[in-house]
């Protein structure tokens, strides 16, 4: 721990990596990209068929753990990563810490604030066995869920980029 007393940056908890980045010109599955400009809309190149439920300022970005997406592939699902619509994946991240309020930066520059865990929706019911999306829910199975984030800080990303996440606000 550094003197001051706040958290060490090389704790395990709060430094992860970011292991895709993740577009599309609308629905599901999203494709790689090695890296993005991101701004207060969300990724470049990234839109949305349904408006009214994804998007916006408070819905910018979607994220997701690669530790969830591979304890999920154990149980037998066939999700992968972009395939439940996340913009994002983080591999080394305590999924726990990332919660409405928690803030990500990602790389040097950007910086998410997230605002909500995500509902769910039959777009992405290829991703799991009988097509029961409702896994990921997260008033059914509480830390399984994707996460919103606004943009506090634009700027680009790039696979690799560290991540350090923040569980109270700076």
């Amino acid at each position: 721990m550094k003197t001051d007393g706040s958290a060490n940056r090389l704790d395990s908890r709060l430094i992860g990596t970011v292991v895709s980045i993740n577009v599309s010109g609308g629905g599901v599955p999203k494709s790689r990209v090695s890296g993005v400009q991101v701004s207060r809309s969300g990724l470049q190149n990234d839109a949305q068929n349904d408006t009214m439920h994804h998007g916006g300022p408070d819905r910018a970005v979607c994220v997701y753990s690669l530790e969830r997406i591979r304890s999920l592939q154990a149980e037998g699902h066939p999700i992968d990563v972009g395939t439940a619509g996340e913009n994002v994946t983080l591999e080394g991240v305590d999924w726990d810490l990332v919660v409405p309020g928690a803030r990500l930066r990602l790389g040097d520059r950007v910086l998410l604030e997230v605002v909500s865990f995500t509902n769910p929706c039959k777009t992405i019911k290829a991703s799991f066995i009988d097509g029961k999306f409702i896994r990921i829910a997260q008033k059914l199975h509480p830390g399984w869920s994707r996460v919103y984030a606004r943009v506090l800080s634009e700027g680009q990303i790039h696979f690799g980029d560290p991540v350090e996440v923040n569980p109270g606000t700076e």
